[in-house]
């Protein structure tokens, strides 16, 4: 059995195995490679996600030196600067003031308008690709669907759009375990970069405001929930990066998926109706974001074991939604799977925004690819994206047969 290394290709390409040796060891464990205490269990993930004693930072309650912490390098300041003031990273009450504005953006009424629009793009994206035969399923669908999505709600413009995926990827390298120097460097030029360019849409929105979130974020006109500049550029930062990372690895990581499981592939092809609890279960069965990490801001206990004040835990989604406790024969992709309650987009308070928009997003794709090209096949194995917290392939090769 493959032991839980986040740097071993072997781990990367199957970590289930590992995480199931880990819940048989217990229910907390320290790792000494990355400073963090492992969560494996599925209740204990999902309670601690809740939790009021952990949190995404502890700047609101503690300097760096009172937690037993190290400032990050100065070198590394615009990525900090920039990923510090979203709200994903924020705590009560900067996080409930950002979330209460951007929230009625990603209210139901306002994302099922966004309905239309998804599966007309899915289907043009789709049609592309039947007509070519095949190609690659994440730079042709997977990628461009969510990024225009969420870029026409923002208000980027269509010609700039191109810019966004190659920012959000080395800004994401940061949330890795045990980034490199590299990496850093990578992340802090694309902070600057991405920053400035949405420093320029904000000014330019400001002289002439649209029906955008980012002009609607400008004209909250309460004192109380008034954004700095710099909370708008890292709110924007924030849902262009979550609002297609996700969704792209969900969608490459799904379809790898369902061609290794022919016999749940024909049966989603022939009854569509199985597509929203087919996209579920996909993200169950090969988790997109495979690890959340939190601060314990004050002494827990699991199981026995006090992890302390200062310490972080790495809470493994992916292994939680494996767990038996929970999912019945939880290695088995089951497209029909009735009672699923995997936790691919978190859980509390930082529970994600953007799951209604995703979900249609995802059934949107899917359906467009089961309508539009039923003979599509794996055209050849793909390549694995080294990354283990962000789970996601290099490409999807496909073929119409």
């Amino acid at each position: 059995m493959v032991a839980f290394d986040p740097w071993d290709p072997a781990f990367v390409a199957d970590p289930y195995p590992a995480y199931a040796e880990l819940r048989a060891q217990g229910r907390v464990r320290y790792f000494e490679a990355t400073d963090q205490w492992l969560v494996p269990h599925h209740a204990d993930v999902s309670a601690l996600l809740r939790d009021r004693r952990l949190g995404r930072t502890y700047l609101h309650r503690y300097a760096h030196e009172e937690f037993g912490r190290t400032a990050p390098p100065p070198e590394h300041e615009p990525f900090h600067t920039l990923n510090d003031h979203g709200m994903l990273d924020l705590e009560p009450p900067d996080h409930t003031r950002i979330r209460r504005l951007v929230s009625k953006a990603f209210t139901p009424r306002t994302v099922e308008r966004l309905r239309p629009y998804v599966e007309r793009l899915a289907g043009e994206l789709v049609e592309g690709l039947r007509e070519r035969g095949g190609g690659d399923l994440l730079t042709d669908v997977a990628e461009p669907l969510p990024v225009a999505v969420i870029a026409e709600m923002l208000g980027v413009p269509e010609g700039d759009r191109h810019l966004l995926r190659p920012w959000s990827a080395a800004i994401c390298g940061m949330y890795e375990l045990n980034p490199s120097e590299e990496t850093a460097e990578r992340a802090v030029r694309a902070s600057v970069e991405f920053s400035d360019y949405l420093r320029g849409l904000i000014a330019a929105r400001r002289a002439e405001p649209g029906e955008d979130l980012i002009s609607g974020l400008i004209a909250a006109h309460d004192e109380d929930d008034r954004l700095t500049e710099q909370e708008m550029i890292s709110t924007a930062v924030l849902l262009l990066n979550a609002g297609h990372e996700a969704t792209v690895n969900a969608t490459v990581n799904g379809w790898y998926a369902l061609f290794r499981h022919p016999g749940q592939l024909a049966a989603l092809r022939a009854d569509h109706a199985l597509v929203p609890s087919a996209v579920e279960e996909l993200m169950r069965y090969d988790t997109p974001l495979q690890l959340f990490e939190r601060w314990v801001l004050e002494d827990i206990e699991i199981d026995g074991t006090t992890v302390p004040k200062g310490a972080e835990v790495a809470l493994l989604f992916g292994s939680a939604n494996h767990d038996p406790a929970v999912f019945t024969d939880p290695e088995r992709l089951d497209l029909t799977r009735a009672d699923n309650p995997h936790i691919s987009f978190s859980a509390g308070i930082h529970y994600c925004i953007g799951a209604p928009l995703a979900r249609i997003e995802l059934a949107a794709s899917m359906t467009a690819l089961l309508t539009k090209t039923p003979t599509l096949t794996l055209a050849e194995d793909p390549a694995r994206k080294p990354n283990f917290v962000i789970r996601g392939l290099e490409g999807l090769p496909v073929e119409l047969r």
